[in-house]
Parts: structure tokens; sequence; C-alpha cells
């Protein structure tokens, strides 16, 4: 890992001296003589760490490190300085310095609090990252289907590469969970995974989130904030549903795509990120392209490698090995489960698919108060099970998920929040099924 130090200091000589110490021990250096070069460098890139002299020409340093700490939190900073007071030395570390060196400062002693510092850092990230992100290190069950057999095959490769990876299938067949094993298992795996659903924001909000904001780009930015492909630098950036991203944005991701350039909102200037991409839709990307509601320019460059997802109707093979999968998972590995309850899992047309499958699974046993599972477990699936007496089977697909929407929406007394989260999707992918429902009758 290259680590990138911004050394601010007035003297020349001093600047020389750490710049060819460090450049000996492997790490990347940049000057600035100024409080205003120290700023103007940020702009165009992510510094792993800080060396800061107090007294400067504009200023002194003391003032940039709050402002500093709040607009890149995870950068260490080391004051060095002449002042070797008390009173400034904790007034440096309460405004957010890691650590206060008094000049003349032995270079040995300030390799090892860089290391320390750098640790610090990367602490401090993780801990950011794993606030921000759903921290997931659950290994999917592919199952043994032929069909999955070769998806697994398909992001395995992806592992091996950087290359941009697009994940097709119906909601919830998993693409969330492979983006998050092929980025566990690829060289990024050190680095954070960023997820975006590209349905719950649009216009500016979508912007933001994407590319961070300056201080006072809009009413509401009362201070500048890093977008997620600043933070995903080193990893890996995950856009589910990018087929509910807005035109212009799409135009914005595609030139930060083909450049790994791009530009805070209300900015002027650009910044760097070196991150990989895996995006995700249960849409046709191609006709939508054709009918102009997708970019097909952003189409051609994420469609680089696509990986289609089966849904779980088309494999009931694997539903057998899922369950077992789900019950782990629950802490019932040893539950058994009968043949006419797995021959009803089987029979079923899951219009939910796995994610579906998981609830069914996970309800069943509160159901059955971890007791043996029975039919009477599973409310809501006699519909699909074939050639049953005196049931109706249900007439294909959409009736199958109408049927399901409107027991979901029965149990929740109408809650849409409720219901959405039981499916796990934004409340606008649930009101535009519900939409596509109403249209088709």
């Amino acid at each position: 890992m290259k680590i990138t130090i911004l050394m601010v200091d007035d003297e020349p000589a001093v600047l020389f001296g750490y710049g060819r110490y460090f450049a000996k021990a492997g790490y990347e250096t940049v000057e600035a003589q100024s409080l205003a070069d120290a700023r103007k460098a940020f702009q165009s890139r992510r510094f792993d760490a800080v060396l800061l002299d107090l007294n400067l020409p504009d200023g002194n340093g003391l003032d940039w490190i709050r402002s500093l700490r709040e607009e890149y939190p995870d950068t260490s900073v080391i004051v060095i300085s002449g002042q070797g007071d008390i009173p400034t030395a904790v007034e440096a570390m309460r405004l957010g310095a890691d650590n206060f060196l008094v000049k003349p400062v032995d270079m040995d002693g300030l390799h090892v609090f860089l290391r320390k510092s750098l640790e610090l850092s990367a602490l401090r990230r993780a801990d950011r990252l794993t606030q921000r992100t759903k921290k997931r290190d659950e290994e999917p069950c592919f199952g043994r289907s032929r069909a999955m057999a070769k998806v697994r095959e398909s992001a395995l490769l992806m592992t091996e590469n950087d290359s941009p990876v697009l994940l097709q299938g119906e909601t919830g067949t998993g693409k969330g969970v492979c983006a998050r094993w092929i980025h566990a298992r690829s060289d990024r795996k050190a680095g954070p995974l960023l997820e975006l659903n590209c349905s719950m924001l649009q216009g500016d909000l979508m912007a933001s989130e994407l590319f961070g904001h300056a201080k006072g780009a809009f009413t509401s930015a009362h201070q500048s904030k890093q977008g997620l492909i600043e933070v995903a630098d080193g990893g890996t950036l995950f856009l589910d549903e990018i087929g509910d991203m807005d035109l212009p944005v799409q135009a914005q991701l595609l030139k930060v795509i083909e450049e790994k350039t791009y530009r805070r909102v209300g900015e002027t200037h650009s910044r760097q990120s070196d991150f990989r991409l895996i995006c995700a839709t249960n849409r046709d990307l191609s006709g939508e392209a054709q009918k102009g509601r997708f970019r097909s320019d952003l189409f051609f460059r994420i469609n680089l490698f696509p990986i289609t997802l089966p849904p779980l109707r088309e494999r009931p093979e694997d539903i057998p090995e899922l369950v077992e999968h789900f019950l782990g998972q629950a802490g019932c590995a040893d539950q058994r489960v009968p043949p006419e309850v797995m021959d009803l899992l089987r029979s079923y047309g899951w219009p939910g698919n796995i994610r579906e499958l998981r609830n069914v699974v996970e309800r069943a046993m509160l159901l059955a108060r971890r007791g043996t599972l029975t039919l009477e477990h599973f409310p809501g699936l006699d519909g699909g099970q074939s050639g049953a007496p005196g049931q109706k089977k249900p007439q294909g697909l959409k009736e199958v998920e109408k049927e399901y929407l409107q027991s979901l929406i029965a149990a929740s007394g109408g809650d849409m929040k409720k219901v959405a989260e039981a499916l796990d999707v934004s409340r606008a992918t649930l009101y535009r099924k519900l939409k596509d429902i109403r249209e088709d009758k």
C-alpha cells in the first residue's frame, strides 16, 4: 500500500530533510510552504497523513486542524512545531491532531509516531465504514444447479481483476450477496465496500451522495461532505438498481469511470479516486437504452462482464440446500424439514426469489418456536402446490406476486414502510411494482 504524506512547513531545508528521509522509507511526499498551498494540494488528491507546522506565512496551523479533521476524518495529523509549551500541544490534540512533536525532530522517532498515527487512522476509517455500510460476512449458498455453478464460476473469475461487473436478475436473486462475495475475494478486500441503492435518491441528492459536496453548495450544505466515490478509494463501489439512476447523474458517472476523476457538487477542481465498480439491476438495460431511459454509452461501459442470476423458480433443485443454509444462519442447523414441507417449498413460484425464501423460513421458525416444522408453519404457500385437491393454482407469476404483496400489505395493516422492509427494497421500488401490477389488470 502506497502511503502519501503532505508536509507543511515554511522552511525549505526542513521539508527537504523530511522528504529525503521518507522517500528512503518508501513513502510518497508532497510539499507545501503555506496553508493555501496545503489546501490546494488536498483539492486534487487524498493524503494518508499530514505533517503540520504551526507558524506559517498565512496563518497558524492550529486554525486548519479542525476543518481538516472534519473534511478528511481518515487522514492522520501530526503537528511539528518549535513551540513546545503544553497549552499549545493540548489545544492541537483537542482540535484533532493525533500527535504533537517539538523541533528539532528525531526522524526515527517521527517515523514511529507516523506508523502509530496511520494505524489509528485505519481503525478510525474501519469504524466509520462499519457504521455507514451494512457489514455482511455471510458466505453465500450458490446451490448445486448447473445455472448457479456457472454464476459462481463467472463471479470467481471477476475476483481476479478490476473490471466493472454488471449483475442482472430479478429482485431477491442475491445480486447484493454476489457483489459482496466478489469484493471479499478480490485484491481490494482490505479496502472499503460502499453500497448505494440508486432508487432511494434522485437528482441533486444522488449526486451529493455519490460525489460529495462543498460547504455552501446548496441550502442544507452546512459543511463539506465526502461522497461514496471518494470514500471507496482503494475499494469497491456497489451501485444497486442502477437502472433507476437519473440521466444527468448517469452522464457524470460515465465521466468518472472513463477518467477516474470527479468533482464534488459546488467545486470546480477535479479529484481522483481509485475504486472498482460493481452494478446491479433488475431491468433490461439494453431495452431501457433503446427507449432512451438509460444512457447507451454508460450501458456499454458497465456491461463489460455481465452475470445473470437466475430466478429461484428456474432452479428448484437448489431449494433444499438454501433452506438448510438459512436454518444454519438462524442457529437451527439440526432442524429437520419433513418431505411434505420440502415438496411444498419446491412447488411454490417464489416471486420474491431467495429473499422471500429466507423470510419464509425465518417466519416458519418463529411460528414453530424452533420446534418441528409442519405445513401449517408456511401459510400463504398452498396456492403454489401443483395438483393439490381443492386448491386454486395461480395463473402466473404476476398473479403470484400480486397475492404475495396483498398478503404482506394486509399483515402490516397497510404500512408500506414495513412491507418494503420485509422485502428488503426501497419504497420507491415497492410503489413501482404495485403500479406495474395495477397496469397489468
